[in-house]
């Protein structure tokens, strides 16, 4: 599938043995947006072996991510309805194509954290500074948390990804009190050893501002942060998830930041910086905004978005 422009038409499927996804990363040039990014996921013939692709849902289906991010120091709101009827766990293939794969899924913030504001307010160290253990993360204007978001995404993304045959390993289960802290964040992927670590997160940015963007680590090598090894393949990661993202979903990416790639660099997240294994965020959209609060809070809506998610990490772990 292509991400091809504003529209993000959806191309018609090929049809034949195998499916092809033409990779490309989008380029900015003075003055003018010229190209989107293209992603590639190969999938099998169904029969057993080399099965790329997370199958279809039957469905019709932190640290603070971005500058923009508020914290809303308040309980979680009511949760809305999972439509867990209509939008059940995808069925995947069952072909064992992340065999031996480790996935470590970092859902952000912790729906306890305001209960503990002197804990979550300490700082750790980043590599390149000292910030905030965590924080709790934003809400819909509804009272919709960003961390009741999150699990609720990493526990379908879980079960789409096991069906593949992975390894999936949780930074939190909403089973603590408050945390983890950013730095244990990232060693839980470390220790894993990890073939693919992904946080999942929600944006607190203006109304009008909407979209999904992935963040990728910039090159760090200062204190306990070196990202060298993990900025290629971390990036290639980044970029297959946000073309999946699209494809399956059907959203743009972020308006507001990224420059319509929906891929942003970034040296200040303690998650990435600590981090030794492929790691990237989502911000699957904007929790301030109403358009975008209006998928965010259906259960539906959150299938894609793990769907979409989970494709990418199967394309880049079997490419």
């Amino acid at each position: 599938m292509s991400y091809v422009g504003p529209d993000f038409d959806p191309p018609q499927p090929r049809r034949g043995r195998r499916r092809v996804l033409t990779v490309g990363l989008a380029a900015l040039v003075p003055g003018a947006l010229l190209g989107w990014v293209m992603y590639e996921a190969v999938g099998g013939d169904g029969g057993g072996s080399g099965n790329a692709a997370v199958q279809p849902s039957q469905a019709p289906s932190d640290e603070t991510p971005t500058d923009s991010t508020t914290s809303d120091d308040k309980p979680p709101g009511p949760t809305p309805t999972t439509d867990s009827t209509s939008a059940p766990a995808g069925s995947g293939s069952g072909s064992g194509s992340l065999d031996g794969k480790v996935v470590v899924i970092d859902p952000g913030h912790n729906p306890n954290n305001f209960r503990h504001t002197s804990e979550i307010n300490r700082k750790v160290n980043i590599g390149t500074n000292w910030k905030e253990c965590d924080t709790t993360g934003t809400s819909t204007n509804d009272g919709y948390s960003e961390a009741e978001f999150t699990l609720d995404v990493a526990h379908r993304m879980r079960t789409l990804l096991e069906k593949q045959g992975a390894t999936v390993k949780f930074t939190q289960d909403g089973d603590r009190s408050w945390g983890p802290c950013v730095d244990e964040r990232a060693e839980i992927g470390n220790k894993a050893h990890a073939d693919a670590v992904v946080s999942i997160h929600a944006d607190g940015a203006g109304s009008g501002q909407r979209g999904f963007h992935v963040i990728l680590p910039g090159k760090v090598d200062e204190g306990a942060a070196n990202t060298g090894a993990i900025v290629a393949p971390s990036r290639a990661l980044g970029e297959r998830v946000a073309g999946s993202f699209v494809r399956v979903t059907g959203d743009a990416p972020s308006n507001y930041i990224g420059g319509g790639t929906g891929l942003v660099t970034r040296k200040d997240l303690g998650g990435l910086n600590l981090s030794t294994v492929p790691k990237v965020f989502i911000e699957c959209g904007n929790m301030r905004d109403s358009k975008d609060a209006a998928q965010l809070t259906s259960g539906a809506w959150r299938q894609k978005a793990a769907q979409g998610i989970s494709e990418g990490i199967v394309s880049f772990l079997v490419k």
